[in-house]
Order: structure tokens, then sequence, then C-alpha cells
């Protein structure tokens, strides 16, 4: 089944060049969203209302894995896709490989980059800021919704 929300990253870069062009401005936010949960889907449908359209850059399988060491991801990137392509407040997702969305930014130079409330600026990547503060991106960090959070999912159902 072929989804059109869910592109690569050359798809969704002249997609973002086609919103600026237009005076639109593009969302983006990353992460793995192994197990999404309403905290999640609140923090994404705030994300989506800070512009035209939101991109979920969605972390690979292996990127995953690295961060956040064996035994995840716990659902493969496939579907983790097309899960979060499924929402009404997401617009577009794309996977990327790397560790970091450094060189996914600067490819796409979305005119909005959102983080979630578990950082601060200072605590942004020092090479995903610069790349943000490069190609103009306001940085936008959104409040964690407590009591939500795909680690403590795991622990519960390892409870059980």
């Amino acid at each position: 089944m072929t989804n059109l929300k869910i592109v690569n990253a050359n798809a969704l870069a002249e997609r973002a060049g086609a919103f600026r062009a237009e005076g639109k401005r593009l969302v983006l936010t990353n992460g793995c969203f192994d197990l999404l949960h309403v905290g999640h889907v609140r923090y994404l449908q705030a994300a989506r209302a800070l512009g035209d359209a939101l991109a979920v850059a969605l972390n690979s399988d292996a990127s995953v894995r690295a961060l956040k060491g064996e035994g995840r991801p716990i659902n493969p990137e496939d579907d983790r896709a097309e899960v979060l392509a499924a929402l009404e407040c997401v617009d577009y997702v794309a996977i990327f490989s790397e560790m970091r969305a450094t060189r996914f930014l600067e490819r796409v130079k979305p005119a909005i980059y959102v983080k979630g409330g578990d950082y601060i600026l200072e605590t942004l990547d020092r090479e995903e800021r610069a790349a943000l503060e490069k190609i103009g991106a306001d940085i936008k960090i959104l409040p964690l919704q407590p009591g939500y959070s795909t680690s403590r999912l795991i622990s519960r159902l390892h409870e059980q």
C-alpha cells in the first residue's frame, strides 16, 4: 500500500521549497515515535498548529537502536511511518538514517523546528542548532505531556 504522506528527504525538500515560495511555513519535528501514545499525539497536534503543514523526520531502525539500545525499536520503521502518517495532524513523514537530524534539516530547510519539553535551547545538539540558525528556522520547544513516555510504557509492560 502506498501512502502519499510518506516521502523521502528529497521530495520533502521540494515540498518545503514550494511552501516557502507560497509564503507558507513547514513545521518539522523528529524522533523515534516507537510506541505512539497520547503524549505524542498532543505534541504533534500542537506542532502542527504552529504552521501550514507538519513533517515528521522519523529515525530509522538503525538510528533508534544506536540511540536507545538493543531491543529498540519495538516497531519497525515502515510501521512507525504508517502509523504517524495516519494521524490527521501529520502531513509528511520521512525516514532518516543518521543519529542526528543535522543533514536532514539542512536539506529540507523547515521554517519552524519543534522539539519536546525534555529539551531546552541549550541542550539541543550543537550541530543541529547551528544548521537551524544557518537556514533561519525558528526553534520552538513544546511542553511535555506529564506522565507519558515510551520508556514508561515499556517498563509497565515488563512489570506485567
